[in-house]
């Protein structure tokens, strides 16, 4: 993976270079916010297919407004993000992207268990009876195998700890068995163990199916361990590259410290 932050001395296009072509993410000089707000500024990156990248910053850094453009739901004020050399909705369309959300909104008191939750991965792979084949119903079960979770399938979601709903959530991207997964603070809210193994589930994915995975996160626990590739945000992209280049207390100062100094 390779970033960049347009400035006059590096005034070629993210999206003209050639490793764009074969990118699974290219973000291009993107700006975006919301009403009195600027929530990125000049922001360029690309993500090579097959990799995982953690994109780290404090809360209030841009990091779910970058995951909402990804997804095609806020649009940018100026530039622009290919999936795969398509734009976001054609990307969903074609089943390029799955989403973990930060915060899921489950109806406790909705019967739905967690097998079903997990089968909605495969809405885009069935017909419109939405009727499971026996393709659909191997996917799910490898899914909810993966995550640890194939003891609980005839549990309600609601019934389920923060961390199992968690996994529960992504074993429903994983049945989607899309080639890019946007996880948005996947580590907020759940335990050690929870943790780790969504961590070996993750490069798991990347070895075995070559998916490429970006993470938001502003957790500093687990990243070196998990990603090839760090970028971190605070409006624009301050510092990218391997962990050990950008997990350093200057660069971590940089980004975390720029939140703390604007908070009265």
């Amino acid at each position: 993976m390779s970033t960049s932050v347009h400035s006059e001395t590096n005034p070629k296009r993210s999206a003209d270079r050639p490793e764009a072509a074969r990118a699974a993410v290219v973000v291009d000089r993107l700006s975006a916010g919301y009403p009195g707000v600027r929530a990125l500024e000049e922001v360029s990156l690309t993500v090579a297919p097959s990799s995982i990248c953690a994109l780290l910053g404090a809360n209030g850094s841009g990091k779910s407004t970058l995951f909402r453009a990804l997804l095609g739901l806020h649009r940018p004020t100026s530039g622009g993000v290919r999936l795969f050399g398509l734009d976001p909705a054609r990307a969903r369309r074609r089943n390029q992207v799955s989403y973990v959300p930060q915060h899921e909104q489950v109806d406790t008191s909705f019967p739905v268990s967690v097998e079903q939750v997990v089968m909605m991965g495969r809405y885009g792979h069935m017909g419109l009876t939405r009727r499971p084949r026996p393709s659909d119903r191997h996917a799910c079960d490898q899914a909810l195998e993966e995550v640890g979770l194939s003891q609980l399938r005839r549990r309600g979601i609601g019934e389920l700890s923060g961390g199992q709903r968690k996994r529960a959530f992504l074993a429903r991207a994983i049945a989607q068995q899309a080639p890019l997964m946007l996880l948005d603070e996947p580590f907020a809210g759940v335990d050690r163990g929870s943790e780790e193994l969504i961590i070996k589930v993750l490069k798991s994915l990347r070895d075995t199916a070559g998916t490429t995975v970006l993470v938001s996160t502003h957790h500093l626990a687990g990243v070196e361990d998990l990603a090839d590739e760090v970028v971190l945000l605070h409006q624009r992209v301050l510092a990218s590259g391997s962990p050990a280049e950008v997990l350093t207390e200057d660069q971590l100062g940089r980004s975390f410290g720029a939140v703390l100094r604007e908070t009265p």
